[in-house]
């Protein structure tokens, strides 16, 4: 696995890596290299004189902390479905090929977004988002995820506090959480406590919402994507919240 030496040369380097990151230079290595591979003896052959002189492998008193690094990358993308055993007794004997998934995989910048997607578990999610939003996350189609979740905000909030269809945008959210008379504002809550529920909400569908249904919006970054839908998660468990109180009284 001379590859390894040459893509990461530093030993400090290549254990300060996180799994998933030490996963993305592994997989390519295998994409641009080898067809099947066995994890163990790829390993092996980093310590091996025959494939690598000793003079240019890792240091010998780092091998353990190494071959564990190693492993967590490899067992990190067999959890991921990119890794999985090759057809046939090699597989069944530790050799491994990547999944179709991973071989469709461009680029390192590529699979780090996927890395970064599969923070956001669908089961954390809101009924309302679990699925189409999550979805088009998967995808890649951030702006649509982002504007889906913040939609659902809106459509939530409508039905929650009985309003028209005519209603929308911030001016929906201020008159359902109007500190005074809206049906979903928490009349045993401080007034400014009240105020600011009406400012998040109203902030939230005018700063990720309504921008995305007047103009095309680039939304490239998963990071950010992913903090938008949960954010939007947010807000619907409070919808939900004042839903429930609504309906008791």
């Amino acid at each position: 696995m001379r590859e390894l030496l040459t893509a990461i040369p530093d030993a400090e380097v290549l254990l300060a890596l996180e799994p998933e990151e030490l996963g993305a230079k592994l997989l390519f290595l295998v994409k641009t290299g080898r067809r099947s591979f066995h994890p163990d003896e790829m390993a092996r052959e980093l310590w091996s004189s025959v494939t690598t002189p000793v003079g240019q492998q890792y240091p010998r008193a780092q091998m353990a902390a190494i071959e564990q690094a190693l492993s967590e990358a490899w067992a990190w993308l067999q959890a991921q479905g990119l890794m999985i055993p090759e057809p046939g007794t090699n597989g069944q004997n530790g050799w491994r090929v990547l999944s179709r998934r991973a071989r469709k995989f461009e680029s390192e910048a590529e699979f780090v977004n996927y890395a970064i997607a599969r923070r956001l578990p669908k089961e954390a999610l809101h009924p309302r988002i679990s699925g189409p939003v999550w979805m088009s996350f998967m995808r890649g189609e951030f702006e649509t995820a982002a504007f889906q979740a913040m939609k659902a905000v809106e459509v939530a909030v409508r039905e929650a506090a009985g309003l028209a269809d005519s209603d929308i945008g911030t001016r929906l959210m201020r008159k359902a959480f109007d500190v005074d008379k809206g049906n979903l504002t928490d009349k045993a809550a401080d007034a400014s406590e009240r105020q600011a529920l009406s400012d998040l909400f109203a902030g939230a569908i005018g700063v990720y919402k309504n921008p995305h249904s007047h103009r095309d919006v680039c939304l490239d970054d998963p990071a950010e994507a992913a903090e938008i839908v949960m954010l939007a998660n947010h807000l619907l468990r409070i919808v939900d919240a004042r839903a429930a109180t609504r309906r008791q009284a």
